[in-house]
């Protein structure tokens, strides 16, 4: 379950978890042309991983190819109390450092939801839910608020320059973050004093200043969290944030387009069905176009749904890439670019647990994802006993 993938030097990095009646493991393989899936290598396994099918592990690699995986770890018996905990390897993932939690409060909190980005000085930027002023009752409950931090991470271990972004955050929509230029661009779900719980994004430049808050004031109100965050992509200075909005008792997934590394953004375009059930993401594909995935609901339950489209406001024909179940069983499908294909991972569902792996070739920097394309799905692959990987060629 809880597939992630991240690209590095030109492979897909695609990580994992797998349970046991006692225990959960993260795992990781590597798919490069050459070669293709490499062998899996587990980074950790543990009985006290705190197992969810919102907030999962990643991994990803920073510039000179070092690996930093991020994984959920208990810290007290009480359901929310979890810290995000890390760990380095700079050998290819054949050996791991001694893990390490990211955040230094110390409270048996709620911290997750975490995402990961190369860093221009080196290293890797990393953003997080924090929810050490919320009390031992985690979760909404104890009074306090949840926050979202970002902090360097060296390959050494190192954790430094950690900063508060926002003070009050929706309590468990999943992050974004992409690295344009020299400069960490984050996207989160707030949570205003009214119950509006609406996208923010903001820029942490080299040196640390952090910018004030651009909003997409779609205006939803909502006393709960709906587990629902926006993703990010980036291409060189252009850069991509979609998300879920459920305004004005209107469903929808919007995508918008930054030309200036995202202290601008375009309007909002909607590339849905008229039926989401959000659990987006978003790929650059080139300077001027992304992919943007989602969960679309229909009579027979969902279906995981990506559609191309530019900044200028084109987007192309929604594609479907397979049904899936509505619930929390299906999770989040994630995407990234590599090898000159467009991957997306997705979790499969009932009977035997299954990842399964979609590609699409990309051909000048675009992708042809209407239904008349070559689609033919086949089983090519198995990584190991829970996963299969197949194609679209």
């Amino acid at each position: 379950m809880a597939p992630n993938f991240s690209s590095s030097d030109g492979q897909a990095l695609l990580s994992w978890i797998e349970r046991s009646e006692d225990s959960a493991r993260v795992r990781f393989a590597r798919y490069g042309s050459a070669t293709g899936w490499s062998d899996p290598i587990t980074i950790v396994e543990r009985s006290d991983l705190f197992v969810n099918w919102a907030d999962f592990p990643s991994l990803i690699a920073d510039d000179s190819g070092t690996l930093y995986a991020h994984w959920l770890q208990k810290s007290a018996p009480a359901t929310y109390a979890y810290d995000v905990t890390m760990s380095v390897s700079g050998d290819g993932g054949e050996t791991w450092s001694e893990p390490f939690v990211l955040h230094d409060d110390g409270t048996p909190t709620e911290h997750g939801f975490a995402s990961m980005s190369p860093h221009p000085d080196g290293g890797i930027a990393v953003t997080w839910l924090d929810g050490r002023e919320m009390g031992s009752g985690g979760h909404g409950h104890g009074g306090g608020d949840m926050t979202i931090r970002w902090a360097r991470v060296d390959p050494d271990g190192t954790v430094r320059e950690s900063r508060v972004i926002d003070e009050r955050t929706c309590e468990c929509c999943t992050t974004g973050m992409a690295i344009t230029g020299d400069t960490s661009v984050i996207a989160w779900r707030d949570r205003s004093d009214e119950e509006v719980r609406d996208i923010a994004v903001a820029r942490v430049e080299r040196g640390g200043s952090v910018s004030e808050a651009i909003f997409f004031d779609d205006g939803w109100t909502i006393n709960a969290c709906p587990v629902n965050g926006p993703q990010v992509s980036a291409s060189e200075n252009a850069l991509a944030v979609a998300w879920y909005t459920e305004a004005d008792g209107d469903p929808r997934v919007n995508v918008a387009f930054s030309a200036d590394g995202g202290r601008t953004f375009g309007d909002p375009i909607r590339v849905d069905e008229r039926s989401p059930l959000g659990r987006v993401d978003v790929e650059m594909i080139s300077d001027d176009e992304a992919v943007v995935t989602w969960l679309e609901e229909n009579g027979k339950g969902a279906a995981i749904m990506a559609r191309s489209v530019t900044s200028r406001g084109a987007p192309g024909p929604s594609r479907v890439i397979r049904s899936t179940d509505a619930g929390r069983t299906s999770g989040f499908p994630r995407a990234t670019v590599a090898d000159g294909f467009l991957w997306l991972a997705l979790t499969v569902p009932g009977g035997e647990p299954a990842v399964e792996i979609f590609r699409a070739r990309l051909k000048n920097g675009a992708t042809d994802l209407s239904e008349d394309s070559e689609a033919s799905v086949r089983a090519n692959q198995r990584i190991d006993r829970s996963v299969i990987v197949a194609e679209n060629r």
